[in-house]
């Protein structure tokens, strides 16, 4: 029997396994979508950013697990003032393996290019002001219950270290998964 029947690239599996996750862009450790079942809320009921946020903070050791390797968390509401005019990041993080600071914006409705616009200058501002020489650029990361990949390709430049990814409160359930398991099977053997 072999091995690795659903796999085409036995070399990069045994690789993979040999070595571990190569980790060379902030794409590298972003996973989508993040699973906030733990935290306990209920999907269907009525929440806002703040109430996210809390749960998050609440259920921090969980939240850095599911965001996966070498995050360390730095601060919640992290504000930050210019022109006399006061901004807050909803969470900052730093990864040691990137050696970067990684910003979180919680949305719980659909992402808008304004969203995006407001990541690209949190992002700015950590390069410019916050980082040192010798770390890596900021990566945004807006996490939100609906992303549309076309807004987010249109509206930041194609070098842009921002990132939409989708949350959700609850894993499918597991017809669904069945029937996205044989959707993705009949793509793979295309």
């Amino acid at each position: 029997m072999n091995a690795w029947p659903l796999s085409r690239d036995k070399d990069a599996i045994r690789k993979l396994a040999e070595e571990g996750q190569i980790v060379a862009h902030p794409e590298d450790l972003l996973k989508e979508p993040y699973v906030l079942e733990f935290l306990g809320l209920a999907e269907k009921a009525s929440y806002t950013e703040s109430d996210l946020e809390s749960a998050i903070i609440d259920k921090l050791e969980h939240f850095l697990l599911e965001l996966g390797k070498g995050f360390l968390f730095e601060a919640r509401q992290k504000r930050f003032t210019f022109d006399e005019e006061h901004y807050f990041v909803d969470l900052v993080f730093y990864n040691r393996l990137l050696r970067c600071y990684v910003l979180i914006d919680l949305k719980i409705g659909k992402l808008n290019h304004g969203d995006l616009g407001q990541m690209q200058m949190y992002v700015n501002y950590f390069d410019r002001f916050v980082k040192l020489a010798d770390e890596s650029p900021t990566v945004g990361i807006l996490l939100c219950k609906k992303k549309h990949d076309a807004l987010v390709e249109i509206t930041l430049p194609k070098e842009a270290n921002i990132h939409a990814r989708e949350y959700q409160l609850y894993l499918p359930d597991k017809e669904l998964l069945r029937r996205k398991l044989e959707e993705w099977s009949e793509e793979a053997a295309e």
